[in-house]
């Protein structure tokens, strides 16, 4: 099913007391609904969810997160779908689930690229606090990104290891406003390329490659893209 069910059962938080709350959630269930609804019922871990849309299927393949949080913490098992048409549930307590940066064991290269994902069992923490901090995190997008402006969220990954994020790489290369067709990146984040209207794969494509080639000319960091295209015809961008 596309909604979450009440768990199947509930015990303690390895050293921090707090109780557990365990919910199987279909792979079709709507990530931002699943973050209020969970965060709504006092359950931490999923508050970053708001306001990232797709399925709980799409954010466990690339592992989203937000504000220090991802997927993968929450994750307990994940039920797939075999090429052969046989179902297997991976367990992260048994290390068939490795996690990364914007990466899973779902995405090409890995262990299971091929499996497709059906369902979830999540276990997330009992914290009052959850509901405000969703709130808080709400706000927080709302006011730093183009929340209602068709995009595709951010187009880049942080480069990491203590350079600044992908934004500000591209808002200080003097980006923000930059055209190609009817894309223009963002003059409220520079890391979301905006369909203004008209605008083809195309124009996108071609954006985010001058992009690519401002930051690197200017700073020296390559930009990598945490959007996946299908098909996957460059090899640089297989994940």
């Amino acid at each position: 099913a596309d909604d979450a069910d009440a768990g199947a059962g509930e015990g303690s938080a390895c050293g921090s007391g707090r109780r557990l709350a365990r919910f199987r959630v279909g792979a079709g269930a709507a990530f931002n609904s699943l973050g209020v609804r969970l965060s709504s019922e006092g359950l931490s871990g999923l508050e970053f969810a708001c306001g990232i849309p797709g399925t709980l299927g799409g954010a466990i393949v690339m592992n989203a997160g937000a504000h220090g949080q991802e997927t993968a913490a929450v994750v307990e098992s994940v039920e797939v779908v075999m090429p052969d048409g046989q179902m297997r549930t991976l367990s992260a307590d048994k290390g068939e689930l490795v996690w990364g940066y914007r990466k899973s064991v779902f995405q090409r290269g890995g262990r299971f690229e091929d499996a497709a994902v059906a369902a979830a069992t999540l276990r997330l923490a009992h914290d009052a606090g959850a509901r405000e901090m969703q709130l808080a995190y709400a706000a927080q997008r709302k006011a730093s990104q183009p929340v209602t402006a068709r995009s595709c969220g951010c187009i880049f990954r942080n480069p990491g290891e203590g350079a600044p994020s992908a934004g500000a790489l591209i808002d200080r290369a003097g980006l923000k406003g930059t055209r190609v067709g009817g894309v223009v990146v963002s003059t409220k984040h520079a890391n979301f390329l905006v369909n203004e209207g008209g605008a083809s794969a195309s124009d996108l494509r071609s954006l985010i490659e001058k992009v690519k080639a401002t930051v690197r000319d200017e700073y020296g960091h390559e930009l990598r893209e945490e959007v996946l295209y299908i098909p996957a015809d460059d090899a640089d961008n297989q994940v």
